[in-house]
C-alpha cells in the first residue's frame, strides 16, 4: 500500500494526471501492488505562490521539468527491486508526460505494518486489541 506524493513545477492537470499514471503503473509491474491500491497526493506549483528548488547534485542537469515523488510503503523490498521500480518510474513519466528522465527524482521511505491506518480508526496490517 504506498502512498505516492508527486510535486510539478508548472505541470498543468494534464501532464500531472499522466505522472501519476506513470507511477502506479510502474509500482504495479515492479512491486506487484493491486489496481485498485491508488493512494497519490499530485501538487502542481505554479513557481509563484509555490515553487520546486533542484540543483545538480551528483552530476545530474535538472532543470524546471523537475519532479519530485515520494513514495511511503512498507519495508522489505530489495535494492534490486528498488532500482527497477526507480528505471520503470523514468521510462514511463517520459513515455506518458514528456519529462526528462535526469528530472525524476525518486525517494521511498519504509516503515512498519503497524504505522498504517487505512481508514476507521483501525491498523489493517497489523490488527490487535484497542486500547482506549
Amino acid at each position: 500500500m504506498p502512498l505516492v506524493r508527486i510535486d510539478a513545477l508548472r505541470a498543468g492537470p494534464d501532464r500531472l494526471a499522466a505522472l501519476g499514471r506513470a507511477v502506479h503503473d510502474a509500482l504495479q509491474e515492479t512491486l506487484g501492488i493491486p489496481s485498485d491500491d491508488l493512494f497519490q497526493i499530485l501538487t502542481d506549483h505554479d513557481g509563484t505562490t509555490g515553487t520546486l528548488r533542484y540543483g545538480g547534485y551528483l552530476g545530474v542537469r535538472r532543470d524546471e521539468g523537475i519532479v519530485y515523488v515520494a513514495i511511503t510503503m512498507r519495508a522489505g523490498r530489495s535494492p534490486e527491486r528498488k532500482r527497477a521500480l526507480y528505471r520503470r518510474i523514468a521510462d514511463l513519466a517520459h513515455a506518458y508526460a514528456g519529462t526528462e528522465p535526469r528530472n525524476v527524482f525518486v525517494t521511498v521511505t519504509e516503515n512498519a505494518e503497524a504505522d498504517w491506518s487505512l481508514g476507521e480508526g483501525e491498523a489493517q496490517y497489523a490488527p490487535g486489541p484497542v486500547v482506549a
